[in-house]
């Protein structure tokens, strides 16, 4: 790249404006942090694209003060979990499954994990939420404008960058660069990053129109209705989507191409008659908004660094929609990474806590693509199920359905094993492990000794509750003034939380001291009878795995960086070796 004389100067340059970097903006802006995010586009996403959002995903809205919009603009729990197996939606049914934990089983332990509820909340509704509350907090949105090429030295990152409208291009200095340019981003290629895995594994239709629906759903209100039908897919057989939008009024078609044959060129009148093959009712009027292809992949990256460019989100882990972890993990990505940045840029702490980034977050992408890839292997079954070889018409679907039906010994059979194909399928929706057990081994914890204890139950599946360094802080209720309070909110917002209980007025007064001496802020917090928060239920007792003299201390991103069981025999050496170790500090005389 040219010299160039930067014409903009800023904290942080974030490169697109999607989920992952609409959330880095508006978590740096509410820190105080000047940051500049670029979009090439006009405007945020004009499709729903990603969809679900997790416990995880909203708890970080909630920590943004943004949950109220979300739950305001969102389908809730309750509407999104019937999920029906068909021929059509008008069709004949081939099974259900309660999917998004609304199973009574499920619910409760998705209820107990989090004081947030698992939504669907389309992407083209999320990133104006997230890029107003960056906006009107501080950061400088400039759309229609494109990364071109950056360099980078010891103090900093230079970018060229292009005003889409005018041609006109000019320089961009930042002191850190971060990619949130998606499933082909510029900034990872640009910066080496290597990836493991392949794209374009298979190829998807998206029709996205207006049709009202609710004589076929509302008795049965899911966010998804899939279709076994003749067509491209597994092994050349179908299985085509309905994805609601907006209940019960606007809907995503999902059919497949082969990507071998090329993208496909689709007109409206396409659009139209994937729509009703899907719905298995052509007299249904239909009003198409948009088509567009998309590829799966299978990608993720080994590295999510490059000196002071960082990259987060699908631009380092690209996979399947299979189990809604792409955008959730996306804005988890910057949730782990904002705080750290804006310590660091205010000298609170020393540049090695960005590595702490790479150390945390790459096992979490390998995790997830691997999900959705496994998740992926789980239609065949259905397919095998039916005896139905590959690329069945419509008469052996027929034929295959028929059979299924009939009172003999092999129908018998095919029931079994379809049922047994149909149930395994409850793993593209229901991770709750994965999504909420996320488990950090970095130099941003401090261990405390103690082994690691196998979970009582599969860690994909099942929420684990833990309090041990590295895990996140468990979600219970507590009271204040009579009022419910989750432990998740006396936390965050990027801060240093110390929780402590109802001996634990030394660990108070060691807490003022070394964030003195630090220049961190630390708020402590008191749980127990007669404390600031009261454990009314017993639960945090039951939960902290610390005594009423012992200290947990929590990372602005609800994570567990440190615990002393009992109380220490120097309470303020103790707290000001674990915070220095974490952010790289020696103790300032």
């Amino acid at each position: 790249m040219e010299t160039l004389t930067p014409v903009v100067e800023t904290d942080v340059l974030i490169v697109g404006a999607g989920p992952a970097g609409a959330t880095a903006a508006a978590l740096l802006s509410t820190y105080g942090i000047a940051n500049v995010v670029l979009n090439k586009y006009a405007g945020v996403s004009n499709t729903p694209r990603a969809h679900i959002t997790n416990q995880r995903g909203v708890e970080v809205l909630r920590d943004l003060g943004l949950e109220g919009e979300v739950t305001r603009n969102a389908t809730p729990q309750h509407l999104m979990g019937e999920h029906v197996y068909a021929t059509s939606l008008a069709g004949q049914e081939l099974g259900r499954l309660r999917t998004w934990y609304t199973h009574p089983h499920f619910k409760a332990e998705h209820d107990l994990a989090s004081p947030t509820s698992v939504c669907d909340l389309p992407q083209h509704v999320l990133e104006p939420i997230l890029v107003n509350a960056a906006a009107s907090r501080g950061s400088s949105v400039r759309f229609n404008t494109e990364l071109l090429t950056f360099t980078q030295d010891d103090d900093g990152v230079t970018a060229l960058v292009k005003d889409r409208l005018t041609g006109q291009e000019y320089g961009i200095r930042s002191k850190y660069l971060i990619g949130a340019d998606g499933g082909n981003s510029t900034v990872a290629a640009q910066a080496g990053l290597p990836l493991v895995g392949k794209m374009g594994l298979g190829g998807s239709i998206n029709v996205v129109f207006e049709a009202d629906l609710t004589r076929f759903v509302e008795h049965r209100p899911g966010d998804m209705y899939w279709f076994v039908q003749p067509g491209v897919g597994h092994d050349g057989n179908g299985i085509g989507v309905l994805r609601m939008v907006r209940p019960w009024t606007k809907w995503v078609g999902v059919w497949g191409y082969d990507v071998n044959a090329g993208r496909p060129s689709l007109t409206e009148e396409d659009g139209v008659r994937i729509a009703h093959q899907l719905i298995g009712d052509d007299q249904v009027p239909v009003k198409v908004e948009s088509i567009s292809t998309w590829a799966v992949n299978d990608v993720y990256a080994t590295d999510n660094m490059a000196g002071r460019v960082i990259c987060v989100g699908d631009a380092v882990h690209r996979h399947s929609p299979m189990n809604g972890l792409g955008s959730n993990t996306s804005i988890q990505d910057s949730y782990n990474l904002c705080w750290k940045l804006a310590m660091v840029l205010r000298g609170e702490a020393a540049p090695a806590l960005l590595d702490s980034y790479r150390d945390e977050r790459l096992p979490v992408a390998k995790q997830i693509v691997q999900r959705a890839k496994r998740s992926d292997g789980l239609m065949p079954p259905i397919f095998m199920a039916l005896r139905l070889p590959p690329a069945s018409g419509a008469p052996e679907l027929r034929d295959a359905l028929d059979a299924l039906l009939r009172p003999t010994a092999e129908g018998a059979e095919r029931r079994q094993d379809f049922d047994a194909a149909l149930r395994a399928t409850i793993m593209c929706f229901n991770t709750h492990g994965v999504e909420t057990n996320q488990h950090y081994t970095s130099g941003a914890i401090v261990p405390d000794g103690t082994p690691e204890q196998p979970a009582p139950r599969d860690e994909e599946i099942y929420h684990f509750a833990s309090t041990r360094p590295g895990r996140h802080l468990p979600h219970v209720w507590l009271t204040k003034d009579q009022q419910r309070v989750s432990t998740f909110d006396l936390c965050g917002r990027g801060r240093f939380t110390l929780l402590t209980g109802v001996d634990g007025a030394a660990w108070r007064e060691a807490a003022e001291r070394v964030a003195e001496r630090l220049g961190v802020p630390v708020r402590v917090r008191s749980i127990g009878r007669g404390c600031e928060f009261e454990d009314s239920y017993g639960d945090y007792r039951a939960l902290s795995e610390v005594a009423e003299d012992g200290a947990l201390l929590v990372r602005p991103d609800h994570m567990v960086a440190w615990r002393s069981a009992t109380a220490a025999d120097d309470p303020e050496a103790a707290l000001s070796a674990a915070l220095g170790q974490i952010l790289g500090l020696t103790t300032k005389e």
